[in-house]
């Protein structure tokens, strides 16, 4: 079998692995294109700390108020096609028990025959919003690496709940793929990133291959674009910062240009926590 198979859970997370909430809306475009029921949930109590991840009060449609915990939930397609399917794992990431909740999805994806996982992730990174968004594709598993010419990272240090997931997997015998776009920093705290979102489905189709319906999406992140063109004209310095960030990337871009610069991103992300940079400027991204 060629790739990731036939069925492939695609996973996202709100929390450190979501910066511009560009996975989880890539996920919630998926779900939104197609009739998923669910397979199967977690129980909160188990996983989640409340002052952390507080539940919610939510009106039903009779105008009933109830209450809404925090999930991880795994949903396969109401209907079954030819080619390949899509699974969806959508949630939080958890406060505790990480082995444990690793231990029980993939015990459920066992169960439902799933040949593959892609977990999809966004970091903050030292990138302009005028260039496309850079997304590392990479796997632990060397069949996999050959077949769709993926990366394996060197990064050594701490990780997010999609690493500890994507190792149970692979440990289980499910080939495990990890999608991460770089999203610029000093928007990807204040609003939603479709520009990002968008770079990760079109990533994701080429790995699974499988099509993927974008709806919208394309004219949401060329207006995304463009109001941060509008808001940094009004702003000297963040207009020259940009110019900066511009010239980085196009010297990545460059015949010339190392092929690891974006993996080497990725590293430096995860060495700061998934943190940021606290001002522009200050992470050099070829360091």
């Amino acid at each position: 079998m060629e790739g990731l198979g036939r069925r492939v859970l695609v996973v996202a997370f709100d929390g450190w692995n979501d910066a511009g909430e560009a996975a989880s809306a890539a996920l919630g475009v998926l779900r939104g294109a197609g009739e998923f029921e669910p397979v199967h949930s977690v129980d909160p109590e188990l996983y989640f700390d409340y002052q952390y991840t507080r539940p919610s009060v939510a009106m039903d449609a009779e105008g009933r108020r109830s209450l809404r915990w925090p999930e991880a939930t795994i949903l396969r397609p109401a209907q079954r096609t030819r080619g390949t399917q899509l699974w969806l794992l959508t949630g939080v990431e958890p406060a505790r028990a990480w082995q444990a909740f690793a231990a029980e999805l993939v015990d459920v994806a066992l169960r439902e025959d799933i040949t593959g996982i892609v977990g999809l992730g966004s970091m903050m990174s030292d990138v302009p919003h005028t260039r496309p968004i850079s997304v590392f594709a990479g796997t632990e598993n060397e069949r996999i690496r050959e077949s769709l010419g993926l990366e394996r990272s060197t990064y050594e240090g701490p990780v997010g709940i999609l690493s500890v997931l994507s190792a149970a997997a692979e440990e289980a015998g499910i080939p495990a793929v990890g999608l991460w776009a770089s999203v610029p920093h000093y928007v990807a705290g204040h609003t939603p990133s479709p520009k990002a979102t968008l770079a990760l489905l079109d990533r994701l189709e080429d790995v699974a291959g499988a099509p993927i319906e974008r709806g919208d999406l394309p004219t949401q992140a060329a207006t995304w674009e463009a109001s941060i063109d509008a808001a940094a004209a009004d702003d000297e310095e963040m207009t020259e910062y940009i110019r900066q960030l511009e010239r980085t990337r196009d010297t990545w871009d460059s015949p010339e240009a190392s092929g690891d610069a974006i993996a080497q991103e990725f590293e430096r992300y995860l060495r700061r926590g998934g943190d940021g940079p606290s001002k522009p400027g200050r992470d050099d991204p070829r360091r």
